[in-house]
């Protein structure tokens, strides 16, 4: 989920790659991509990981993720955030409300 300033991602942990090699990979993308447009850097150097055990811990992060841009006040539903995954993108079905 794509906020203004920050991203939120629930993924998986690679099988051949740890986490941090995944995520360097995908900054390292979007900076090439972005350098062609901003001269600033677009990255933090850090990232915030939160290891997810249970079905009902990502039920938890999933209602969060969707929640975000309505409890900041940028949409009246989740489904109005443009950068909301929908059922065709998010493998654990319909999003939660």
């Amino acid at each position: 989920m794509v906020m203004p300033e920050h991203v939120h991602l629930l993924i998986t942990e690679p099988e051949r790659r740890s986490l941090s090699t995944a995520l360097q990979a995908l900054k390292q993308s979007v900076s090439r991509t972005l350098a062609l447009r901003h001269a600033e850097a677009f990255w933090q150097a850090r990232y915030y990981d939160f290891n997810v055990w249970s079905e009902k811990k990502t039920v938890e992060k999933l209602r969060y993720m969707h929640r975000n841009p309505v409890v900041r006040g940028l949409v009246a539903k989740p489904e109005d955030w443009p950068s909301t995954p929908t059922t065709k993108t998010c493998r654990w079905g319909p999003r939660v409300p």
